[in-house]
């Protein structure tokens, strides 16, 4: 299923330990590119976070954050008593040697990464239940990265159709425009055909007609276009196909337009390169 890279989810849960926010955030980008913000004393789930990430998502550039506000009626505080000794320990070294520093405050200490500890069975609890709304985050924002990507196959589908109904009418005409030019310029070189070889002027006329023909680019337009069609009914990462294919249809559009020899033909492909433009702007958003 096609999918877009742009989403957001959030999910929020109430304990009695504390309250849990979790926000997803996801916006294209080449490659997967991973970005999360725990609380410190929390730290220790980011690895899973992150791994599971990377086995849900291909490719955006993602960044999740947790925000964990405890209830204060529940527990009791409790402190790292050797990192706490080395932080008094510190504060005397410096103090020694730099005295008109002030001295910190119970709450400037309290404030230290690591002082403050929860009791294992606490954080135990509260890793379990972080990692089990974590996962509920990501399978929303993938519903709505499914549910934008799904948006996004039907607007790429409309202008395929656009693109194969102009191709369509090109190769009807191009057998008429070629055969008026062909007449076209047998008549303007009437006048000379007596002074000039009939074979020679046959022959060239024949390269003309070649260099103005655009049948290999109309079948390779029409190719192009059913492999797209092909890849965005595939499962997985299609953005990169996606945008290589509309690389290949630009460049077919430009040929056709530089070898147009009526004026309808050129304006058909500059309207092929604005909806293959239209279609390349969206698939920078598919995964």
């Amino acid at each position: 299923m096609t999918q877009s890279m742009t989403a957001f989810a959030r999910q929020q849960a109430e304990y009695e330990w504390g309250t849990l926010v979790w926000e997803i955030r996801s916006v294209n980008h080449r490659y997967l590119e991973t970005s999360l913000r725990l609380p410190e004393s929390l730290r220790s789930a980011e690895t899973l976070c992150r791994d599971l990430l990377r086995k849900n998502l291909s490719r955006g550039k993602i960044d999740a954050q947790l925000k964990f506000s405890p209830n204060p009626s529940v527990g009791s505080i409790s402190v790292d008593p050797h990192l706490l000794k080395q932080i008094n320990a510190a504060n005397a070294e410096i103090s020694t040697l730099m005295p008109e520093l002030q001295q910190p405050t119970t709450l400037d200490v309290l404030r230290w990464p690591g002082i403050v500890q929860e009791s294992k069975q606490d954080a135990k609890e509260i890793e379990a239940e972080l990692v089990s709304l974590f996962k509920s985050c990501l399978t929303g924002l993938q519903t709505q990265r499914e549910n934008e990507g799904a948006q996004l196959k039907s607007f790429i589908e409309q202008r395929l159709e656009s693109i194969a109904k102009i191709v369509g009418e090109i190769k009807h005409a191009m057998p008429e425009i070629l055969q008026n030019q062909h007449s076209r310029l047998k008549e303007a070189l009437g006048e000379l055909a007596d002074t000039l070889d009939p074979g020679r002027l046959e022959q060239e006329m024949v390269l003309l007609a070649q260099k103005a023909d655009i049948s290999e680019e109309t079948d390779r337009l029409q190719a192009h276009v059913q492999e797209v069609r092909n890849i965005l009914g595939q499962a997985g990462a299609v953005g990169r196909k996606l945008d290589f294919l509309m690389q290949e249809l630009n460049r077919e559009a430009n040929t056709i337009c530089s070898k147009a020899v009526v004026i309808e033909t050129t304006l058909n492909a500059v309207e092929l390169k604005v909806l293959i433009e239209q279609m390349r702007e969206q698939i920078q958003n598919i995964e």
